[in-house]
């Protein structure tokens, strides 16, 4: 065989063997990329996302648009070419598989959490709304959650109101660990709860859960460090006086719940918020107002702007990061707060942007 034919064969032989390398060897890394936009104002899949009753409801123009990333499973399995195109790709990120989903962490377990802090956010933006809006909101404390195998498994249940532990009234969650630690493993500790059906028939009336209380006895189990436990999770739950449903699936984390009160406040207050203008946003929230930082923020961003966003309610955490490459014609609104986002909305519908807080890259000012 000629030298040269030889050479050939062997760099194509070798580039073959490299192509099937790069789609046969996975590599730990996952992809996130620009996700779905939904207008909190609007409908999807012919619903309301946001339906309000029992409360004088005002017309909405514009968009207020929460943002999404798109990432690939716990379960999916990238390999070397794969991950290459997505670092070259400019609107998505690889990233190491750990980042998104603890090791270990099953599907399963992947969407009941994202669930779980999906439904967390809903709670949180409705409670911060309606504090916006001067409105009382009650709250009570509750059970959020309850551990597999551990003494309060099928004794207590999620929703569970606690209304008293040994006696002494809860006023807070946090109250609830401390009761409990007061005693030590092995010895019992008597919760005075209002069950969950019981509760929820109440608070659908707007009411405060009062009556059918019913004692539950456990005994607590040494936790690794040593304090007693009994294995549930206590949360606050806010008790409304109205009726505020959110109706948007396949959808889970904390990162909408800004864009969810803002949808709120709009829907209940006479004057509409954004002037017919295109605003899409992210951001946690606490029942307070407070807005947190999410992760994928130029993802969304690029997401928003496809879609025709103008403005991106951005959280001030997120700030510098979402600087550094802001999709060309949109304009990032630096919130703290709830109360901030509203300002800026207010300047934005009455054309006077320049006074908008904006975004700038880490260093500038």
């Amino acid at each position: 065989m000629p030298r040269r034919t030889a050479t050939l064969l062997a760099s194509t032989l070798m580039l073959i063997a490299l192509l099937c390398a790069g789609v046969l060897i996975p590599v730990p890394y996952a992809e996130m990329s620009p996700g779905p936009t939904v207008n909190t104002l609007g409908e999807h899949s012919g619903e309301p996302v946001l339906e309000i009753s029992g409360r004088k409801t005002y017309p909405t123009t514009g968009h207020l648009n929460m943002t999404t990333v798109r990432v690939t499973g716990p379960d999916y399995t990238m390999n070397l070419f794969e991950a290459v195109y997505g670092w070259l790709e400019h609107d998505n990120a690889v990233v190491p598989h750990k980042t998104l989903y603890p090791e270990g962490q099953t599907a399963e377990e992947a969407d009941q959490e994202n669930a779980e802090e999906f439904s967390q956010s809903q709670e949180s933006a409705k409670a911060s709304a309606l504090r916006q809006l001067k409105i009382p909101v009650a709250t009570q404390t509750v059970v959020g959650s309850v551990v597999k195998d551990m003494p309060a498994d099928g004794r207590l249940h999620a929703g569970d109101v606690i209304k008293a532990v040994d006696g002494k009234p809860v006023t807070e969650a946090a109250g609830v660990a401390k009761l409990v630690t007061l005693h030590k493993p092995g010895e019992k500790v008597r919760f005075t709860i209002i069950p969950a059906k019981t509760a929820a028939a109440a608070e659908k009336q707007g009411k405060r859960p009062s009556t059918g209380t019913k004692d539950i006895t456990l005994t607590t189990q040494k936790a690794e460090d040593g304090r007693a436990i009994v294995g549930i999770q206590a949360e606050v739950d806010h008790i409304l006086p109205f009726s505020i449903d959110v109706k948007l699936a396949d959808v889970g984390g904390p990162s909408a719940g800004l864009m969810f009160a803002l949808g709120i406040v709009d829907k209940l207050t006479p004057q509409d918020l954004t002037g017919g203008k295109f605003v899409a946003g992210t951001g946690t929230i606490d029942d307070k107002g407070k807005v947190g930082p999410i992760g994928g923020i130029s993802m969304k961003t690029v997401g928003a702007r496809d879609k025709g966003a103008e403005f991106f309610l951005t959280p001030k955490d997120n700030c510098a990061t979402a600087a550094k490459d802001t999709p060309p014609g949109l304009t990032l609104v630096k919130v703290n707060t709830i109360g901030d986002a509203v300002s800026a909305l207010q300047k934005i519908r009455s054309g006077d942007t320049d006074g908008l807080p904006s975004c700038s890259p880490a260093g500038r000012s």
